[in-house]
């Protein structure tokens, strides 16, 4: 049995002392967490006592599925079904927005290592909030080369950057792109609200342009201070899951999600990052561009935000150029 460890925020974890699905633990608790939290609510929070730089750190090559043994849980014709019923919902005003997503997923070998994954994908599509965590004994296998921070937290001062508008190239965002990304700002100002102290809660920067491998997102940054009790469990319940991942109103866009999607996220569209308790720092990301193992499978999700300007056709290319590099790394041919 391979042993648990966790590479997240630049840092490699190793020697597992504790696991707990409590949210709670990381506030006012020791040491260094990893976190792991699917779509749908699942939370892993394991600690280790060993925390160091994370490279070099150690891996065997990745062998991965060929190309041609992806399937999709979607397939074009039942995505794009999936972009009309979304846009039927907008126009009776039930919704202005909703992620539609579809899980990637082909066979592996019983003993890939989902670690030597992470390091491919840290060599071949490098991204600012990357995470690896392995916890052989709780079914965790997760490599995640994700562009979007969730929430980091540095004392009571909160920021989240929700990443919604996709393009090929610098000068290729749409007006839907520009509309998506407010809508979802929008959203999660609301949602820092919850649980931040009134009036705190701001938008520094809007609808900024940043490259990453293969393509280029609009990102915006929010902020706010949290209020006076509140901690990681209060963050986690005004918070997930992650808006630019949902849509909006929240709650109609979950009920959607769930009619429109025959799998579940699991860690795709999760939160994975790390946690330090003593110093109440961490910093979580979005879990996209996201693989994750289980019974001999690798999956990985892909997706984007409806709204009424979407076409069919677009949004599954869309899915298609943020699937692209990653599966190129994550496969053998």
């Amino acid at each position: 049995m391979v042993a648990s460890l966790a590479v997240v925020g630049g840092q490699l974890l190793t020697g597992l002392v504790d696991v707990t699905t409590d949210v709670a633990a990381l506030d006012g608790g020791v040491g260094v967490w990893a976190v792991v939290t699917g779509f749908e609510g699942d939370v892993v929070c394991a600690r280790f006592e060993d925390v160091r730089a994370a490279s070099p750190w150690p891996f065997e090559p990745w062998v991965g599925p060929t190309r041609d043994e992806w399937t999709s849980s979607l397939d074009e014709d039942g995505f794009t079904k999936g972009v009309e019923a979304v846009r039927d919902a907008i126009a009776r005003g039930d919704v202005y927005q909703v992620n539609l997503c579809r899980v990637l997923s082909a066979p592996v070998a019983a003993n890939a290592d989902v670690a030597a994954l992470g390091a491919a994908l840290a060599d071949g599509n490098p991204a600012p909030y990357s995470a690896v965590v392995r916890l052989p004994d709780h079914g965790v296998h997760v490599a995640s080369a994700s562009p979007e921070r969730f929430v980091r937290r540095d004392g009571h001062v909160v920021i989240s950057q929700p990443i919604k508008g996709t393009a090929a190239t610098i000068d290729g965002f749409l007006a839907k792109d520009y509309a998506e990304n407010v809508m979802i700002v929008d959203l999660v100002r609301n949602d820092l609200g919850r649980a931040c102290e009134f009036g705190s809660v701001e938008v520094p920067a809007l609808c900024a342009v940043e490259p990453h491998p293969g393509l280029f997102h609009l990102v915006s940054t929010v902020t706010g201070r949290l209020r006076a009790g509140a901690g990681w469990a209060e963050l986690f319940e005004a918070t997930f899951p992650p808006g630019s991942v949902t849509g909006a109103p929240k709650l109609a866009a979950l009920e959607m999600i769930a009619a429109l999607e025959p799998v579940p996220r699991g860690p795709y569209c999760g939160a994975i990052g790390w946690v330090d308790a003593e110093r109440n720092v961490g910093d979580l990301n979005v879990g996209i561009r996201t693989f994750w193992l289980a019974d001999d499978q690798i999956h990985f999700g892909t997706g984007g935000g409806i709204t009424w300007d979407s076409t069919p056709e677009g949004e599954w290319a869309e899915t298609e150029l943020k699937a692209r590099r990653l599966l190129s790394v994550a496969s053998s041919q």
